[in-house]
């Protein structure tokens, strides 16, 4: 835009007034509005705008007032678009109105509750002026931080995620967001709320749930989430899970100070083996496994078994990320618990990877004293991993009242094989190597009795520095009853920074290429190795399979 132009062409302003208490708008927006000719601001057909009322004292009779009145608000329309058309179609003329302003030279300020740019009216004049005149966005108070002032709680602390949801979103959706995050507020209750109270009931977050309606204006309400009546809750209502580290005690404090007292008299009486070694962010000190029955918690304590996946956060499912930022303990082998964020207040009992049942028995103790503890385990829990060490020690006395749940995760043969295609595309059998477990004689056998049927294989386990001979033992036995060109997918270390992912035709097979993080994917006499145009090689198993 030339100089001339801007010169001929009012000023576009998108003014944020703050939550709705007066007194909290900005110095900025007060002076936007007193230098304005024209000020326009969005209502409902009732003609009531919330946005002048805030600045209500700051119009001069000598303004120019542009009521931008919606056509529909939650109600249907015959609007041959819908609901979105009659809209689109409204915030078209509402900015043709504006443009006629402008074009005349004069100074037009948008006003809106808020911030203008969050959630905001505003926003639908922004993108179909901003481009076209010199313009400038006002920022103003969001109804989140007045929701959480009024409530005195933080929203976020050290490197927790606040997540903002609309409460339109369906419900699982919501549910499976709420579980993930650390810290979140919903938005646009109203009509959404018992979706939104479901989703955080199924989420498990209801309980630290905090309701905040009309936040600074009159009629102002806060409640527990859980004491709220549907009926009553308008669509300026917000929903607030807070910060978990804020309410921990401070370093230092008699509180804290109190607990790792507590710890450390409990150290010196545990009986159950020392399965793990516990560190905690805050307060400091180790957690023992100890035989305590008297439950001090304002919780049940329950154990979750966690699959974080094959490697990084990025396997994580919502609902494993959520239980895991929820826990009081983490408990596992050293190399999963690496893959979880610190967490100040939270204690990690780490171990070596040959103590199953004691590790499993160490978090069941630790649930019986009402703590909230997760099992961390690497791909999905209930395959060769935790969650069948934990559930046998659970199903003993004196466990056998101790909560269990198992969260699944994305497991070491469907993370290979969506590397390398869809080699587990037909039917396929998952057997590990280890003898460490059950004699090689059985394992033989098994391989003798998959390969027979034709099924892909997944191998898991297939050699580590004390096992070295598996491997070469598994391809003579599966050459009996396979082709020496059938594919073999080495997958090792999928997700995380060495990965690799090889075929090679099994009569090729060479086990020093073999470790404990390598993952073999055998296929049957159906998969094909195909080389594609680009350069790639994928494998994959039909659906079909032939008649005889």
């Amino acid at each position: 835009m030339s100089v001339s132009e801007q010169q001929l062409t009012g000023r576009l302003y998108g003014v944020g007034l703050g939550p709705g208490d007066p007194s909290l708008m900005t110095v900025r927006a007060v002076e936007v509005i007193a230098e304005a000719d024209v000020i326009a601001y969005h209502s409902a057909r009732h003609g009531r705008s919330i946005a002048r009322s805030i600045a209500a004292k700051h119009l001069r009779a000598d303004h120019i007032e542009e009521a931008l009145i919606y056509p529909v608000t939650t109600e249907s329309t015959d609007h041959p678009g819908g609901y979105r058309g009659a809209l689109d179609e409204f915030y078209e003329t509402a900015a043709a109105r504006l443009a006629v302003h402008l074009d005349a030279g004069r100074t037009v300020a948008v006003i809106s509750e808020g911030d203008p740019l969050f959630y905001g009216s505003y926003q639908h004049m922004h993108k179909r002026l901003a481009h076209r005149y010199p313009t400038e966005v006002i920022p103003g108070v969001t109804s989140i931080s007045a929701a959480a002032a009024r409530l005195g709680k933080p929203l976020a602390e050290a490197d927790e995620v606040l997540t903002i949801l609309p409460g339109t979103l369906p419900e699982e959706e919501l549910t499976a967001r709420l579980a993930s995050t650390d810290t979140a507020v919903v938005m646009k209750l109203g009509r959404t709320f018992p979706t939104v109270r479901r989703a955080m009931e199924r989420a498990g977050r209801l309980p630290e749930a905090h309701y905040v309606e009309r936040a600074t204006m009159s009629g102002e309400r806060t409640e527990r989430l859980a004491d709220i009546d549907a009926e009553t809750v308008p669509y300026f209502a917000v929903s607030v899970v807070p910060s978990r580290i804020a309410d921990l005690p401070p370093a230092g404090t008699a509180t804290a100070t109190a607990e790792a007292e507590t710890t450390a008299e409990a150290e010196t009486t545990a009986t159950t083996p020392a399965a793990a070694t516990a560190t905690a962010t805050e307060p400091s000190g180790t957690e023992p496994s100890g035989t305590a029955e008297v439950d001090s918690s304002p919780h049940p304590g329950e154990v979750v078994v966690v699959g974080t996946g094959p490697a990084g956060p990025l396997w994580l499912t919502p609902e494993s990320r959520g239980a895991l930022a929820a826990a009081e303990d983490l408990v596992g082998y050293t190399t999963y618990l690496d893959r979880v964020p610190l967490r100040p207040g939270q204690r990690r009992h780490a171990s070596d990877n040959k103590v199953e049942s004691e590790r499993a028995e160490l978090a069941l103790d630790l649930a019986r004293r009402g703590r909230r503890v997760a099992v961390v385990s690497g791909g999905d829990p209930g395959i060769f991993a935790m969650a069948t060490a934990v559930l046998e020690v659970a199903s003993q006395d004196p466990y056998r009242a101790i909560p269990v749940r198992v969260l699944p995760g994305v497991t070491a043969a469907n993370a290979a094989a969506a590397r390398a295609g869809a080699p587990l595309g037909h039917d396929y059998a998952v057997i590990s190597l280890s003898d460490r477990l059950k004699p090689w004689e059985v394992i033989a056998e098994r391989l003798h009795a998959a390969a027979g049927a034709d099924l892909v294989l997944a191998l898991y386990n297939p050699g580590s520095r004390s096992r070295t001979w598996q491997v070469g033992k598994t391809r003579e036995l599966l050459l009996e009853h396979r082709a020496p060109d059938t594919p073999v997918i080495l997958a090792r270390d999928i997700g995380g920074p060495e990965e690799s992912v090889r075929t090679v035709h099994l009569a090729d097979l060479d086990p020093h290429q073999v470790d404990m993080r390598t993952l073999l994917i055998v296929g049957s006499s159906q998969t094909q190795a195909v080389r594609r145009d680009n350069g790639t090689e994928v494998v994959w198993t039909p659906r079909r399979y032939p008649e005889g």
